[in-house]
């Protein structure tokens, strides 16, 4: 059957995926000129409405001649039917495929991508289809949000694997999802809760935090060098931040000054592969800006963590059974912290690889839930 009788309609009776059409053109436009497509997209500069009706008639060209393969989507409950965006699949060899998808404004922030995206991997799945890979430009965390919703599994980074929308390659997130894989997200992600005491808040951190922080004066042998953000590696340092809570393998928190709100450094539970709710052991790890020293806050920011580390899942905690840390032996005040907050001191390295390369003694700590005795 010619497009586009051709399309199957897929529903699951809160969305629905349907041919797209000649009427759809003007919002076709509005998606494609909103600054966040522009920023994210491959999308054509300077989209006029000519090119939204020839892409139409690109699309269905593509249908008649089984090739990429393009639905509208639009919510069940809209009588109007409007266009709220579009996600296509595109066979590749071997029952492989992939997928690109894109939303109007105002289909944004409601959970309709994701549930596009199942119908659509599910519609693959059901003709014989073994495999769909996500890709999206590093840093597109709105992408990342259906494709872990649908079950996806975040693999790597690819370098340069996409043109930017300005032209040139960037690197690429990748993702994948079997046939047999659930449609469901495979981790949490992460958003830490907001914990005060003794003039320290905890706190997610923001894009405007950049502006407080400073270069490190630690010796290098104490604290991984991409550890600290510092005001030239701030952007990249925040988007590696936030991907490791989108993939529930970190709880990040910001330590601010209760009163001001500055940030004066990081305290972090985190694990090194695989994901926290899986686990039920993590490492703690800190650091303070050097003019937010010589207060306690550290010490104040760690033993808040730990807390929400042990308190239990039914209440709001991470549940786990132990946390670890490791230091080096000369590390006094990273010592004294893990001392004041109850960590014991289990092992000793005379010859450990410390994070600038460097080798010498390092201290292992462990403290196990009271909950868990």
């Amino acid at each position: 059957m010619p497009f586009p009788d051709s399309v199957p309609i897929l529903t699951d009776d809160v969305v629905r995926l349907r041919p797209h059409s000649e009427n759809d053109a003007e919002r076709i436009v509005e998606q494609c000129t909103d600054p966040e497509s522009l920023r994210w997209t491959q999308v054509p500069r300077g989209y006029t409405l000519e090119m939204a009706h020839e892409w139409v008639t690109d699309i269905a060209k593509g249908w008649d001649e089984d090739g990429d393969r393009l639905w509208a989507i639009e919510e069940v409950a809209d009588g109007e039917h409007r266009f709220l965006g579009s996600i296509d699949l595109r066979p590749r060899a071997a029952g492989r495929a992939e997928i690109g998808y894109g939303l109007h404004p105002e289909g944004r922030g409601r959970g309709l991508m994701a549930r596009a995206l199942k119908l659509v991997c599910q519609y693959w799945f059901d003709a014989g289809g073994q495999r769909v890979d996500w890709y999206a430009e590093r840093g597109n965390i709105a992408s990342w949000g259906p494709a872990r919703a649908a079950g996806f599994e975040f693999i790597t980074t690819l370098p340069q694997h996409v043109a930017h929308g300005e032209g040139g390659l960037v690197d690429a997130w990748f993702g994948s999802l079997g046939r047999d894989d659930a449609m469901e997200p495979r981790t949490e992600w992460v958003s830490p809760p907001v914990l005060e005491a003794d003039g320290i808040r905890l706190r997610p951190w923001r894009d405007s935090d950049g502006e407080s922080t400073e270069e490190p004066n630690h010796p290098p042998h104490h604290v991984p060098a991409g550890a600290i953000p510092t005001p030239q590696t701030w952007d990249d340092w925040f988007l590696r931040r936030r991907l490791v809570m989108a993939r529930g393998q970190s709880y990040n928190w910001c330590i601010a000054d209760a009163e001001s709100d500055l940030a004066l450094g990081e305290v972090l539970v985190f694990v090194h592969g695989g994901a926290l709710a899986d686990s039920d052991t993590a490492e703690l790890g800190y650091y303070l800006f050097p003019r937010a020293r010589g207060r306690g806050a550290a010490r104040t920011a760690s033993r808040l963590a730990v807390g929400h580390a042990f308190r239990s899942k039914d209440t709001g905690g991470m549940g786990l059974r132990r946390l670890v840390a490791e230091t080096a032996a000369d590390n006094a005040a990273s010592n004294a912290i893990l001392t004041a907050v109850g960590f014991t001191r289990w092992g000793h390295e005379e010859a450990a690889t410390a994070p600038d390369g460097s080798v010498g003694p390092a201290d292992h700590w462990d403290l196990i839930n009271p909950s868990h005795d």
